[in-house]
């Protein structure tokens, strides 16, 4: 089992790890829109997944792997109204469609809009 973390992404606010990989696989934590610096992003939901994707990147590459080789996400969103604009989004960095489940919950960490994790191959 190994550790990733990059600076990157921002650093974990709790007792986790960026990801963790085991042998070809590659578990990230849930990432929300906060800055590599720690710096909550604001506006809307495009504003705020563009920045979890970026951090998902940072995150997926340190790790030996890509949006290519991800096999399963797990989305969380603040309001379900936002599905169809948060799609928009995801759909530019996950072209290869893996397998997703994406529901709705009363509130994230720092009460952003959008959290996403998700499992992937390595290298």
């Amino acid at each position: 089992m190994i550790k990733i973390s990059t600076n990157h992404a921002p650093a974990a606010i709790g007792p986790y790890s960026q990801a963790i990989r085991i042998d070809n696989l590659l578990f990230t934590s849930g990432q929300i829109p906060l800055t590599p610096q720690g710096e909550l992003v604001g506006g809307g939901i495009k504003e705020q997944a563009e920045q979890v994707m970026q951090n998902l990147k940072a995150v997926l590459e340190e790790g030996g792997s890509s949006f290519e080789k991800t096999v399963r996400t797990t989305c969380f969103l603040a309001d379900m109204g936002d599905f169809a604009a948060f799609n928009e989004v995801y759909g530019k960095y996950f072209t290869e469609k893996p397998a997703r489940s994406c529901v709705a919950v009363k509130t994230l960490p720092k009460n952003v809009l959008v959290e996403v994790e998700c499992i992937a191959l390595c290298k």
